[in-house]
C-alpha cells in the first residue's frame, strides 16, 4: 500500500477496499482532509484519510464507532474488535460516534453503506477491523524496534504498551505516537495471523457499555433531546389511508391558535409549525383536510387478504420464486411412507419503538443538516436528496442514540418530512415529532403471511422431503429494488430463516409475491420470526405423530452440524428436558440457525382461559466469538420477550386501508406481570461471530406453541396465538 502522501502523523491500515486511518493526535484535529499537513494530496487521489483511531501522547486511544446505537451494544463491541488485535488497554480507550461518511465508515456487509440492521453489524466489520488492528499493532512494534535498534521479533505488545522481552524495557503507544512517523511500507497481514480465541483479552469480556453511563445519568442524547437555538416544532396531519394526498386544506382554525408559526402543505401530508410541540399538535387537530381517494391501499382489508393468501399458498401449481432447493422434492415425496400437510398464517405487527419517530432539520442556503435517530444514514442522505432536492454532498446527518429501532428506523420517511419543512422555513431549526397515534397510522409493519408445507417421512419417521410456500408482499421490492432485481426476485428479509442446517434430502422453498398496496417493512427477526415458527412446529408435530422425542428428532436432523447439536443439548440440560412437569405444565422446544447463530430454547408453559402462560425460558446460544457475553445474554433475553409479546397478542389490522389500532389501549404488549424468568447460556465457539440482536426471537413462538400442543393436543398454526377452546 503506497502511503507516501499520508502525513507522518497518521497511517492507513486495512484489507482490500476497507481501510482504517490510525492517527497520532486527537481525532478532532484530523477531520479536515484539506489540512495543511499534506493530507490534501492523499484526498485528491481518492482517499480522505480521516482516522478511525487516534493514539495521543497520554496513551489514550480514541476509536470511532460507525453503527447506530439502539440498545444493542455495537457502540462498544465494534471498538473492542479493533482494540483486541491492536492489544490496546481497554481502560484507556474512548469511543465516539463516527461521522456519517460511508466512504470511510461504511459496513462491508451492506456494500459499504452506513446501515445498522439485519444482524450484520458485527459480522460486517469483524474480520476487516481485526486485520486493521493487527496491522496497526505491527506498525507500533516496528516503530519501537527502530527506536531501540533491536529486532521486531523481540518486542511484544500488551495493553497499549510495547515490551522488549530480553531486557524488560517498556514504552507506551502514546510515547511512540509522540515521535513516530508513518512507515514507508506497511507490514503484510492475513487472517491466518489473527489471534486464536484462546488468546483473546478483550473479546469475550464484559466491559461497561460506553453509552450506558449517559443513559443512567440522563445526559444521553436521543433524537427527542435535540435542542437548537431558535428551534420550532412540527406536528403532521396524515391521510387516514396510505398513499392518499391532500387536495384541499382549510387551516383557518389552526392558524388562529396562539404560537402557530406556519401551516405547510406537503406532498403527502399537512404540517403545523409552532413554538412548542403541544401547540403544533393542538393546531394540527383543527385542520380540515380533504384527501384523494385513489390509493390502491384503500381496498386493503387484512382479514380478507389473509384468506386470499392462504388460498394461493395451498395452490401448489401457483409457482413462486425459488428461495432454496435441494434434491428432487417430487421424486422424494412419491416414495414416502407418510405425508404431513399444514397451513400457517401470521398477522401484521408494528415495531412499537419506545421513542416515536422524530427528526430535526436546519436548512442554510443550499445545505441541510439533520439530527436524527436512524439506522440508515446512507438511506437518509439518498432519500432526502431525492425528495427534498438537496445534493448529497450538501446533506449532513448527525446520528443520535435511538430509542429502539426494530427495523422501523431503517426507513427514512420521517426524515423527509422534517427536511421538507426545514426547506419551507430556511434558517430555522424544525423538530418534527410523530405522536404514538401517528406511529401506528404511518406504520410499515411486518408482512402479513400465509404458508403451506408438505412434508414426507419414511417408515422410521425420518424427514425425507419438504415443500414450503410463503405468500406475502415484498419488502425488498420497495426498499431495495436494485438488490431485489439483482437477486432474481429473492426477498431476504421476508424469507430469511426459511432454510437451515436440518438434513432433509429434498427441499423446495418458494416465495409467492402478492402486492396489495400497503408498505411492509423490517421488524425484529422479520422472516425468521414466522419461518422458524412454521418449521419448528412442523417438526414437533411430526415427532408427536411418529412417536419420537422432539429433541431426538432434532438431533437426528442436525447430525451434520455439531454447533446445532451443542446448543440443543445445552438447552435441554438447562431445562431438565427429561424431567416430567406436573401441575398442568409442559415443556416446548424450538431451534433456530438464522444469522449464522445457533440457538435452542425450551419454555415451560401452562394454560389459563385458553391462552398460554409462560413461566420460564431457557436458551443456549452459540454465536461464535461472543464479543460481550453479558450483552449477548441481554440481547437474547430482550428479543425473546419482544417475540413473546407478539406471539401472545400483537396484531395490526386494516379495514378499508385504515389501521385499526392507535395506541396501547388497543394494541396490547406484554406486561411486566406476564414476563417469564429467562435464563440464557452463551456457548462461545471458535467461529466468526454471527448476528445476535434478533436471534432470541425466532424460537420463542414455536417453543410456546409446541408446549401448548402437549397440554391441549391441539396444534397452533397462526400468529398471534388464538384462544384455544
Amino acid at each position: 500500500m503506497d502511503i507516501k502522501n499520508i502525513s507522518r502523523r497518521r497511517f492507513i491500515v486495512g484489507a482490500g477496499a476497507f481501510s482504517v486511518g490510525v492517527a497520532f493526535g486527537p481525532l478532532a484535529s484530523l477531520n479536515d482532509a484539506q489540512a495543511a499537513d499534506g493530507t490534501a494530496a492523499a484526498a485528491s487521489s481518492g482517499f480522505r484519510p480521516v482516522a478511525w483511531v487516534s493514539i495521543s501522547p497520554d496513551n489514550i486511544a480514541t476509536i470511532y464507532s460507525p453503527a447506530s446505537e439502539m440498545g444493542q451494544g455495537t457502540m462498544t463491541a465494534i471498538p473492542m474488535i479493533f482494540a483486541e488485535e491492536m492489544n490496546l488497554d481497554w481502560s484507556r480507550v474512548r469511543v465516539e460516534q463516527a461521522p456519517t461518511d460511508a466512504k470511510r465508515f461504511g459496513n462491508p456487509a451492506f456494500g459499504g453503506g452506513l446501515v445498522t440492521g439485519s444482524s450484520r453489524t458485527i459480522k460486517g466489520y469483524y474480520e476487516s477491523l481485526r486485520l486493521a488492528g493487527l496491522q496497526a499493532r505491527l506498525v507500533m512494534i516496528d516503530a519501537a524496534a527502530q527506536a531501540w535498534k533491536v529486532p521486531a521479533s523481540e518486542i511484544r505488545a500488551e495493553k497499549s504498551t510495547l515490551v522488549h522481552t530480553p531486557t524488560g524495557r517498556r514504552v507506551t503507544y502514546g510515547d511512540i505516537a509522540a515521535t513516530a512517523q508513518a512507515p514507508a511500507a506497511l507490514p503484510k497481514v492475513d487472517k491466518t495471523m489473527l489471534k486464536p480465541m484462546s488468546e483473546f483479552t478483550i473479546i469475550g469480556t464484559d466491559p461497561m457499555r460506553v453509552e450506558v453511563a449517559s443513559k443512567a445519568d440522563g445526559t444521553a442524547v436521543y433524537g427527542l433531546d435535540i435542542r437548537r437555538p431558535g428551534m420550532v416544532w412540527a406536528a403532521i396531519r396524515y391521510a387516514p389511508v396510505q398513499g392518499e394526498k391532500p387536495v384541499k386544506v382549510d387551516d383557518t382554525a389552526a392558524r388562529a391558535v396562539k404560537g402557530v408559526k406556519q401551516v405547510v402543505t406537503l406532498p403527502q401530508a399537512v404540517a403545523v409549525v409552532a413554538d412548542s410541540f403541544a401547540t403544533a399538535r393542538k393546531a394540527r387537530d383543527l385542520l380540515d383536510v380533504t384527501w384523494t381517494t385513489t390509493s390502491q391501499a384503500r381496498s386493503y382489508d387484512s382479514d380478507v387478504v389473509l384468506k386470499e393468501y392462504v388460498k394461493r399458498a395451498e395452490n401448489l401449481d401457483d409457482a413462486g420464486t425459488v428461495w432454496h432447493k435441494s434434491g428432487d422434492v417430487a421424486a422424494a415425496q412419491s416414495g414416502v411412507a407418510r405425508t404431513f400437510k399444514a397451513t400457517y398464517t401470521s398477522d401484521h405487527v408494528a415495531q412499537f419503538t419506545m421513542e416515536p419517530m422524530n427528526c430535526t432539520a436546519l436548512v442554510t442556503g443550499d445545505t441541510i443538516e439533520l439530527w436524527v435517530p436512524s439506522q440508515v444514514p446512507s438511506v437518509v442522505i439518498g432519500t432526502v436528496a431525492a425528495a427534498a432536492g438537496f445534493k448529497p454532498e450538501n446533506i449532513k446527518v448527525n446520528i443520535t442514540l435511538l430509542g429502539g429501532g426494530y427495523g422501523r428506523r431503517a426507513e427514512a420517511d420521517y426524515t423527509v418530512e422534517a427536511a421538507q419543512l426545514a426547506k419551507a422555513m430556511p434558517g430555522v431549526p424544525v423538530q418534527m415529532i410523530w405522536t404514538r397515534e401517528d406511529d401506528f397510522q404511518r406504520s410499515k409493519p411486518r408482512p402479513l403471511t400465509a404458508h403451506h408445507v408438505v412434508a414426507g417421512v419414511d417408515g422410521s419417521g425420518k424427514l425425507q422431503s419438504l415443500r414450503h410456500r410463503t405468500v406475502s408482499e415484498s419488502i425488498y421490492a420497495r426498499t431495495s429494488p436494485a438488490i431485489f432485481k439483482a437477486a432474481g426476485g429473492k426477498d431476504s428479509p421476508v424469507m430469511e430463516g426459511a432454510d437451515g442446517v436440518y438434513g432433509i434430502p429434498a427441499t423446495l422453498v418458494e416465495h409467492v409475491r402478492d402486492e396489495r398496496g400497503v408498505d411492509v417493512s423490517y421488524w425484529r427477526g422479520v422472516g425468521a420470526g414466522y419461518q422458524k415458527f412454521v418449521m419448528e412446529t412442523l417438526v414437533d408435530e411430526i415427532a408427536a405423530e411418529t412417536k419420537q422425542d422432539p429433541l431426538k428428532l432434532r438431533m437426528d436432523l442436525t447430525q451434520g452440524s455439531p454447533r446445532a447439536q451443542g446448543v440443543l443439548r445445552t438447552a435441554a440440560d438447562m431445562a431438565g428436558w427429561n424431567t416430567p412437569r406436573t401441575n398442568g405444565r409442559a415443556l416446548g422446544l424450538a431451534f433456530s440457525d438464522a444469522w449464522n447463530t445457533f440457538i435452542a430454547m425450551v419454555v415451560e408453559v401452562s394454560m389459563k382461559d385458553g391462552k398460554p402462560v409462560v413461566h420460564q425460558m431457557w436458551a443456549a446460544v452459540d454465536c461464535g466469538h461472543a464479543i460481550m457475553p453479558r450483552n449477548v445474554r441481554a440481547q437474547v433475553e430482550g428479543a425473546a420477550i419482544f417475540g413473546l409479546s407478539a406471539a401472545l397478542g400483537e396484531t395490526l389490522s386494516y379495514k378499508a386501508g385504515q389501521v385499526q389500532q392507535s395506541n396501547l389501549t388497543d394494541y396490547p404488549i406484554l406486561r411486566a406481570d406476564a414476563t417469564p424468568l429467562v435464563e440464557i447460556k452463551v456457548v462461545p465457539t471458535d467461529n466468526p461471530p454471527g448476528g445476535i440482536g434478533e436471534v432470541g426471537l425466532p424460537p420463542v413462538a414455536p417453543a410456546v406453541a409446541n408446549a401448548m400442543a402437549r397440554l391441549t393436543g391441539k396444534r397452533v398454526r397462526s400468529l398471534p396465538f388464538p384462544q384455544i377452546a
